[in-house]
């Protein structure tokens, strides 16, 4: 299923990666495990904030993709499930199928 993962980074504890240098093998280490289609970067609620959006093939598979973000960020994560263009347009017409 794809998802999107959004990672809401402390401020104080992202900083403080940040002047020891450790921010980027950890987003490169997070990266390899997520393997996602996209990431972005932004600010959100004046937060460092990562959008990642991957296929999610076991749902046991969230500790081992959110655990790193709550332990060494101090991040708060949220999952969404997505569709693209093509899920969409297949979703919308089985709107008239009856069970």
């Amino acid at each position: 299923m794809r998802m999107l993962l959004k990672v809401e980074m402390d401020t104080t504890t992202s900083n403080e990666l940040i002047r020891q240098g450790a921010v980027q093998g950890l987003m490169q280490e997070a990266l390899g495990r997520i393997r996602p289609e996209a990431a972005y970067f932004t600010v959100e609620n004046g937060c460092r904030t990562g959008y990642f959006f991957f296929d999610l093939a076991e749902s046991s598979d969230l500790p081992f993709l959110s655990e790193p973000f709550f332990m060494r960020l101090g991040a708060k994560v949220h999952y969404s499930p997505v569709m693209n263009q093509e899920e969409l347009a297949r979703g919308l017409g089985r709107l008239g199928e009856r069970d």
